[in-house]
């Protein structure tokens, strides 16, 4: 908690990433957390990992150990047979109790306007998790005008737009997608504050998150939040509430 506002990071790693070397526990988490005041995470495996299966378990495990403070979230390529991509899929809600499912596009180049892609919808529909998209780098697949028609499909399914465009580059995308899908979330780590300020014009809080992706970024994008010249309420809702209610938890 800071300043008596719940603060959930909605968008974390843990375990070790093959593609860029980088590594990080749970412990580590944790950690940071408390050093920021952070009550609860929302954790990803890396987009590119050794052993998917591995990675969950480590996730769940750490879940299961952090008791409310941590959220888990399987990711893996989609592109697995598919009878074995739903089934860790069920393995992770059913043993592990994740709550979401994680699409990283700038990896996984699956094409959301493909019917063949239909399955990853589904599958997060039928174990009632958030998806989470990674937008920004990665395109095309990763451009937030792509989530719009499966949003529009599958509207008791929310989608959280991780990075809100990327960077400001598509935040303008990120804006009417969210602004035509009432269940499309925007999580804004790597806006700058302008562009914040930018989607708070169109978009209420209560669909916005905060979230920090990587651990050098967690004090940064909390301060950007906390500084912005807008309400009180808009920043917890931002800081924590609609994370709270988008992956389960208390939201006070």
């Amino acid at each position: 908690m800071r300043q008596g506002r719940t603060v959930w990071d909605a968008h974390t790693h843990i375990g070790t990433a093959r593609h860029s070397g980088r590594a990080y526990s749970a412990a580590e988490l944790i950690e940071d957390m408390d050093r920021h005041g952070v009550d609860c995470s929302v954790v990803i495996p890396f987009p590119v990992v050794d052993d998917y299966r591995a990675a969950h378990d480590e996730i769940g495990a750490a879940v299961r150990a952090h008791h409310g403070r941590l959220r888990g979230v399987a990711c893996l390529n989609p592109y697995i047979p598919e009878a074995g991509f739903r089934d860790e899929v069920r393995r992770c809600r059913e043993v592990h109790g994740f709550t979401a499912l994680k699409l990283q596009p700038q990896y996984q180049a699956l094409n959301p306007l493909w019917p063949t892609s239909e399955f990853f919808f589904e599958t997060a529909q039928e174990h009632r998790m958030t998806l989470i998209v990674h937008t920004g780098t990665g395109i095309p697949y990763s451009l937030p005008s792509l989530y719009m028609p499966p949003a529009r499909r599958y509207p008791e399914l929310t989608f959280v737009l991780a990075h809100c465009g990327g960077g400001g580059l598509l935040v303008g995308e990120a804006i009417v997608a969210a602004q035509f899908c009432p269940n499309i979330v925007l999580e804004l780590s790597t806006l700058m504050p302008n562009h914040i300020l930018e989607v708070l014009q169109h978009v209420a809080a209560d669909r916005l998150m905060a979230g920090s992706d990587l651990p050098e970024n967690l004090e940064i994008e909390i301060a950007k939040i906390e500084s912005l010249p807008v309400s009180e309420e808009d920043k917890r809702k931002i800081l924590g509430c609609t994370a709270a209610r988008v992956f389960g938890g208390p939201a006070a």
